[in-house]
């Protein structure tokens, strides 16, 4: 209890960088446009004064699978200097806006391309630590070559991020491995495939049916009877599941879960509650995960 405490603490004490300051002209700013608003908080962070982020998917209530871009997303993109997409198949119409609206003035980051994973893979990237360490790295380089005069201001905003804002998001991860490697999980869908292993949970969901879920498919009777017998027989200790992608299935897991007296946690695909920042929500959901770990152990 003492460690959700001191989790929660340092929660309250982040703050997100999303102003901007009067001191630098909209001459100067770098415009960026994010597709997510979860790579779109980072990236403002990562840039402080100097950047004007816009994140077209910036809603709690919007679904990035099936959004349909506008004319006024087309011409963000077409005058950015910066766009972040997260591709592997997750957000196909930024990737088509990028691609209709050609820049060589323009520099445009794919997380896909950046961590290797192509279409057909896990697209939840931002829930793997080790990639989301990747982006911030690689949104700095982006904005160090588009204004190098400002390399040492975009590297002291970047080591900022990484040891102090981002910091109990870290923690929050080691603590819940600390605490609770090995403790057998159940999940509705691969949102939370690549963040079990970091946190050393064991998932013990079929993953196809993980997969089935999250690309809007029909799972198999095989996988379902899986599950239910994990939950009926109390095999997990928590169930994970997608608040924003609730299926029929899913929301009976949730039920059967209840009942049985097995904690549930919510995670979201998006930013939640809006105006949050990355860590401001994501430590959130650490901490509700370490709460619900200890009680279901």
């Amino acid at each position: 209890m003492k460690r959700i405490i001191a989790i929660a603490a340092v929660l309250l004490t982040l703050t997100a960088c999303a102003t901007t300051r009067p001191s630098t002209s909209d001459t100067e700013v770098i415009a960026v446009v994010a597709a997510e608003n979860f790579w779109g908080s980072l990236a403002q962070q990562l840039g402080g004064p100097h950047v004007r982020v816009t994140s077209i998917i910036n809603s709690p209530n919007a679904d990035p699978h099936d959004y349909e871009a506008t004319a006024a997303d087309g011409r963000a993109i077409a005058t950015a200097q910066l766009t972040i997409v997260n591709g592997v198949g997750y957000d196909t119409w930024a990737s088509k806006l990028v691609a209709a609206n050609p820049s060589s003035a323009r520099t445009d980051l794919s997380v896909g391309t950046l961590v290797g994973v192509a279409g057909g893979g896990n697209p939840h990237r931002w829930y793997n630590p080790d990639d989301v360490t990747t982006v911030i790295d690689a949104i700095t380089a982006a904005y160090q070559r588009i204004r190098p005069e400002q390399r040492a201001e975009f590297d002291a905003l970047h080591e900022s991020l990484r040891t102090q804002g981002l910091r109990a998001y870290f923690d929050g991860i080691q603590q819940i491995k600390q605490n609770f490697s090995g403790t057998p999980v159940g999940a509705s869908e691969s949102i939370f495939a690549m963040m079990a292993p970091a946190l050393g949970l064991n998932l013990v969901t079929p993953p196809s049916f993980l997969a089935a879920i999250s690309e809007g498919g029909e799972p198999s009777a095989a996988d379902k009877t899986t599950i239910d017998t994990q939950i009926r027989t109390g095999q997990i200790k928590v169930y994970v599941y997608n608040s924003q992608n609730a299926t029929p299935d899913v929301r009976a897991q949730v039920d059967a879960a209840t009942a049985k007296g097995i904690p549930v946690v919510t995670m979201t695909e998006t930013l939640t509650p809006a105006g949050a920042s990355f860590q401001e929500w994501q430590v959130a959901q650490l901490t509700a995960l370490h709460r619900a770990l200890a009680t279901g152990r």
